[in-house]
């Protein structure tokens, strides 16, 4: 007879005429069907499995008649039952899902409508915008979303505080209640001020924060900014200047800067390159650190983002603890995306070692860096060498004549000195402070020239120019890789057929079987190779096996 040792029968199963089955040919039929229990049992010809009768915990296992020893047991598990109900519970939602933000709208109002009617949350990808641009959008989403969740990108801007200003006085006009601060390496007044105003006391005496921040971080040092009140100088000033008033300051000094905290590990666009499996319990063990020391009655949620590409790392981050996940370069290769064809082709062919590190526009002369696309594009290079020269030489015309012809004809496709007049458009539309500066400063002067090739290039593969495919600049992690690997062979493998709700849901879905084999496993249970594994479905079967009802049609979503 085979036994589960060194483990003992946990109770006892009564088959109400509902037979077992072998569990090498019932296994993965029964963690596929997540909304109902999976009975692991034992029977003189071995392991046997079935998903109905009921079962008994605890006690002596009794068998005879239609009594079987209960080796192991799986509860259902539905999609919307992953992650942390606190964080679904206070944005509304189903599932402890996200599409983050992708700059210049590529997370789409139609991406983030999407998402949202689906029980979802999405962050339109406000940075590189305009206000008026981004107001847009919102004036859309308010219309397409009403009484439903969805957030936008609040990103730092450094090198231009005003456009800051003006995105946090939008949101709040516009009554945005959810916002994602990315990029941040400090607080800022227009992001305190955007999270304090407004907060107040309610009926029970309770504090309540309209407005609410999800901040991303990769850093323990930036975390703990968003983890703590907001700072008592910050407040003061805004106070000083009659933003906020004394009340919403005393308060604000009881409350978390953050209300969620994304742990941003290995990801496309600004990143630090962090393993997941390090950062997500640093930030959990300091977000507990940090609720205990101020008392916070509703402490932050931690999710996780960066390298959630396929069930198996979507299971091992609710795993680990995260409250909720967040997706970001898999979503860029989705129909609903905010860029071309020809990018969401280039990303479909992917592999996780086809992404590098290049010069970031927005903060190109500090050196940081971008995690981008390097299959199919020369931009990478192209980028590295402009900061090359950059750091070498004060002014373009140092450079030699050899190089200044390339970048010249190869990159700007113009002179220096017309490229430099775009240029002059493009900064007195945003930024003049940065003109003035670089009329003085001939190096300042290169680095804004070489910016504007750094900047057109991610407008270029948006808008698909097609003279302009090897200077694609596509923001891009590892994850693209993974799941371009996972869904090979499938419907999901042609970018036509990908859509950003069904992508979520396969992950959402995948993870759910992963962890109930995962918890069949932990006792003793020898799953057989491959159950477990989940392939791409369509949305109508997910939702089959879930027990679900499909909130938006796959045509639609």
């Amino acid at each position: 007879m085979t036994t589960l040792n060194p483990f003992k029968p946990i109770g006892c199963w009564h088959s109400e005429g509902s037979p077992p089955e072998p569990l090498a040919s019932a296994l993965q039929r029964a963690l596929l069907n997540v909304s109902r229990p999976v009975y692991v049992v034992e029977r003189p010809d071995g392991l046997c499995v079935s998903q109905g009768g009921t079962a008994a915990l605890g006690g002596q296992a009794q068998a005879g008649g239609d009594r079987l020893p209960l080796c192991a047991y799986a509860p259902p598990l539905p999609p919307e039952a992953l992650g942390e109900p606190a964080f679904k519970a206070k944005h509304g939602l189903r599932y402890a899902y996200v599409a983050g933000e992708m700059a210049n709208g590529i997370t789409s109002v139609r991406m983030v409508t999407a998402v949202g009617q689906a029980g979802m949350v999405g962050f339109f990808g406000a940075a590189g915008l305009m206000p008026a641009e981004v107001e847009t959008a919102l004036s859309r989403l308010q219309s397409e979303l009403p009484g439903l969740p969805f957030g936008v990108n609040l990103i730092h801007s450094p090198g231009n505080l005003e456009l800051e200003v003006a995105l946090a006085d939008l949101f709040l006009r516009r009554k945005v209640r959810l916002v994602s601060a990315s990029a941040y390496v400090d607080l800022t007044h227009p992001l305190v001020h955007y999270r304090v105003k407004g907060i107040h006391r309610d009926a029970d005496g309770c504090i309540v924060c309209p407005n609410r921040v999800a901040a991303k971080v990769s850093r323990v040092e930036v975390a703990r900014k968003f983890l703590a009140p907001p700072p008592e100088k910050i407040l003061g000033h805004l106070v000083g200047r009659g933003l906020i008033t004394a009340e919403e300051a005393t308060l604000a000094a009881m409350v978390p800067m953050a209300d969620d905290v994304t742990a941003e590990a290995d990801s496309g666009g600004h990143t630090d390159n962090r393993p997941a499996i390090t950062l997500l319990p640093t930030m959990l063990a300091l977000r507990n650190e940090m609720s205990a020391a101020h008392a916070y009655p509703r402490p932050p949620c931690v999710g996780l983002g960066g390298g959630i590409a396929t069930p198996e790392a979507t299971a091992a981050a609710f795993a680990m603890g995260a409250a909720y996940v967040v997706t970001g370069s898999i979503n860029q290769s989705c129909v609903e995306a905010g860029t071309s064809p020809a990018v969401c082709s280039m990303l479909a062919e992917a592999g996780q070692a086809d992404v590098t590190m290049a010069p970031a526009a927005d903060m190109f002369e500090l050196g940081v860096k971008v995690q981008v696309l390097k299959r199919g594009t020369m931009f990478p290079h192209r980028a590295a060498k402009l900061y090359e020269l950059y750091t070498a030489h004060d002014r373009f015309d140092q450079l030699p004549a050899r190089q200044r012809e390339i970048v010249e004809k190869d990159l700007l496709k113009c002179s220096f000195d017309e490229e430099w007049e775009q240029t002059k458009g493009f900064f007195r539309a945003r930024d003049p402070k940065q003109i003035e500066r670089a009329e003085t400063d001939p190096k300042h002067r290169m680095a804004l020239v070489f910016r504007s090739y750094l900047g057109r290039s991610s407008t270029w593969a948006i808008t698909g120019e097609p003279s302009r495919r090897i200077d694609y600049q596509i923001w891009c992690g590892p994850a693209m890789g993974a799941f371009n690997q996972w869904v090979k062979g499938s419907f999901l493998e042609k970018p036509e057929n990908r859509r950003t709700v069904t992508v979520g849901m396969n992950l959402l879905f995948g993870a759910a079987v992963a962890t109930r084999a995962a918890w069949l496993r932990a006792q003793g249970v020898p799953v057989p190779g491959g159950a477990g594994a989940t392939p791409p479905m369509e949305l109508p079967d997910i939702m089959r096996l879930t027990g679900g009802v499909t909130a938006v049609s796959p045509s639609s979503s």
